[in-house]
């Protein structure tokens, strides 16, 4: 059947007997299935040159659609269930799905729903069979992704306090390559939001004819107006996610300036913005994201409370401005740790901020009057910044919808002296971690450890690929990727004793098994001139300190197109509901370096038992398709 089914869709193209390259790749498209053009392009070549020609008849091509589509792993499993190694019945393919896949509430209505699907043979689907063509359609498709399906979709409680939630940032999002020459650009803002993104930094400062810019102060980056920033952010607020959306700003403007920025922000995001409370003027506890639905907050200091705020909301506020006390820093990102100016002054002292955790600023830094405009300060409802002194003031003094930034150095050694108070510290107020200044080629810190001690706003620079960025997606594709995932109970909990490095009680351990089957159509090495790499793999796991782990497969030599492991990689993970996994192929170039082919990272508690082909990405980010891992995982 699948014989004459094939040669129903080609033998058309071959009336005048042969085809060549382009004309392959064309009619491959045609059976639905994805091809790499440099693996087709290689078994092409392959079977012509032994004839000297370019050309190929209709057995050739067969020939060329089975070695890249009729996978023998796929054949070894479809033998198992399949009788006569040609069909699967209903009742054989329910079977498959409940022993192999773990889905036990397969029945005859799933069972159908995939045959309708991915069956290309209309009477083997008329008959309610899969044949072996549907069952590797299947088995390629994302159903049968390692990333469960359910994931897929918004599936958590939305309706927690927002500092319940990882929330997806970004750092610095107008620039879009390094710190201090690089270009500010509108792009950065709109990539971001479209990868769900949902926490922006604005660094603003006055322009020229009372127009407020975007760009990193005291560097050579270029300046872009406030308002288009504003433009762009309203236009793609809303397409990857539903839920809210916090405008971080960090403000070096002149009161003048601020009411200007306060005019942009009401009348471009109009009833988008959150300009008074939802509900209770007094409040008690932060609203939840479902009630923040298709909101935009705004984050910056702020004059007074919002009762105060609420009862100017119908006067003229221009002109007025209020007045904080403050140490030497205008934002609430202190200078030193965050911006390491271009051309240090000369003579003056930069104040560090690795002195101990949590000690008072020197006397040097002068108590300085902050001016903020009342018409910006009023939209500050719920992400009020302050200033951070000590978890214990905090705790004592800090209301719900008051906020910190920490640079990472500050907050590492937090993590490491004083860990419960931090994790007892981000079960009440939301907590932004921002890289440090030094980090002028805008390289990013591993945000897996802030996230260990329930920091809601883990800042990265999303321009900057490299694996901080990759277990940044990984983490996020969860909860429908949507911005928004809540944390693990021990890290909400505010009388948790939790700490990263003594997780005690808290663990749940899982013991995981991933068996490690083979590729499929891998991109070829760089230094390849055809379409072969040397594949290795290497799984990791990222989490508490006790659970990071690293396993590599031995190496396939010069076989990108279908090299085959089948190797089992075993791991005990304390706390799997922080943890990620990385699957990440190399090409062994020597014996002591690896060029990067492709990866995956994902939740843990996101796999898909059973049978799964995992997809790949490259360094920036996009998908690699067709290229593929095909593993079986378990776990209990």
């Amino acid at each position: 059947i699948s014989r004459t089914w094939f040669l129903s869709i080609i033998q058309n193209e071959f009336r005048t007997g042969k085809i060549d390259l382009d004309s392959t790749m064309k009619l491959l498209e045609k059976l639905h299935m994805p091809f790499d053009f440099a693996h087709v392009k290689h078994v092409f070549k392959n079977t012509v040159d032994k004839r000297k020609v370019h050309t190929i008849n209709i057995e050739d091509f067969r020939a060329i659609y089975r070695t890249i589509v009729h996978r023998l792993e796929f054949q070894e499993l479809f033998r198992i269930y399949s009788p006569n190694g040609k069909i699967l019945a209903d009742t054989e393919l329910i079977e498959f799905l409940k022993k192999e896949q773990y889905e036990t509430e397969a029945c005859e209505t799933t069972a159908l729903e995939i045959i309708l699907k991915y069956e290309p043979i209309e009477e083997v689907r008329k008959r309610r069979q899969m044949s072996f063509e549907g069952f590797i359609r299947y088995m390629s498709s994302e159903e049968c992704s390692v990333f469960k399906n359910n994931h897929r979709t918004v599936y958590q409680d939305m309706n927690h306090p927002l500092c319940d939630y990882f929330i997806s940032s970004s750092h610095n999002t107008y620039l879009i390559s390094d710190q201090l020459i690089g270009p500010s650009h509108l792009w950065g803002y709109s990539s971001a939001l479209l990868k769900g993104c949902r926490c922006l930094e604005i660094d603003c400062w006055d322009g020229s004819n009372n127009e407020p810019v975007v760009y990193h102060g005291h560097t050579l980056t270029s300046k872009i107006p406030f308002r288009s920033v504003i433009e762009v952010i309203d236009k793609y607020a809303f397409v990857a996610s539903d839920y809210p959306i916090v405008l971080s700003l960090e403000n070096h403007c002149s009161c003048k300036q601020q009411e200007v920025m306060a005019e942009y922000l009401e009348s471009i995001l109009g009833n988008k913005l959150i300009a008074s409370t939802i509900g209770d003027t007094e409040v008690t506890q932060l609203p939840s994201p479902e009630a923040l639905k298709f909101k935009i907050l705004i984050k910056n200091k702020k004059v007074g409370t919002i009762e105060e705020g609420m009862l100017r909301r119908h006067l003229d506020r221009s002109g007025e401005m209020g007045e904080i006390s403050d140490f030497e820093n205008m934002s609430d990102e202190d200078e030193t740790d965050e911006k390491a100016p271009l051309y240090p002054k000369s003579g003056s002292s930069k104040r560090k901020s690795d002195q101990k955790p949590s000690s008072p600023p020197r006397k040097k830094a002068k108590r300085k009057k902050i001016k903020i405009a009342i018409a910006l300060s009023d939209l500050v409802i719920y992400t009020k910044s302050a200033k951070f002194v000590s978890f214990e003031h905090s705790l004592a003094n800090q209301k719900c919808y008051e906020n910190n930034s920490l640079g990472e150095v500050r907050a590492q050694k937090f993590i490491k002296h004083s860990a419960k108070e931090f994790v007892s510290h981000t079960s009440r107020f939301i907590t932004r971690i921002y890289p440090k200044g030094t980090r002028t080629n805008s390289s990013n810190y591993n945000p897996q450890e802030f996230w260990n001690v329930g920091c809601q706003m883990v800042a990265l620079n999303f321009q900057t690929p490299g694996v901080p960025m990759e277990l940044q997606n990984g983490k996020f594709l969860d909860n429908g990727g949507c911005g928004y995932i809540l944390k693990p109970e021990f890290l909400r909990n505010r009388n948790s004793t939790f700490t990263p490095h003594n997780v005690g009680r808290y663990s749940k351990p899982i013991s995981l098994s991933i068996r490690l089957i083979s590729g499929h159509q891998l991109p070829p090495s760089n230094l390849s001139k055809t379409n072969k790499a040397d594949p290795l793999v290497q799984i990791e796991i990222y989490g508490v300190p006790e659970d990071q782990a690293k396993k590599k497969s031995s190496v396939i030599k010069s076989n990108a197109l279908s090299p085959r492991w089948d190797e089992t990689f075993s791991f005990t993970v304390q706390v799997p509901e922080l943890a990620l996994i990385r699957f990440c192929v190399k090409d062994e170039i020597s014996l002591v370096a690896n060029e990067f082919l492709g990866q995956y990272t994902l939740p843990l508690l996101s796999l898909s038992k059973g049978y799964r082909n995992v997809p790949l990405f490259s360094k920036d980010g996009d998908n690699l398709e067709p290229a593929s891992l095909f593993v079986h995982v378990w776990y209990y």
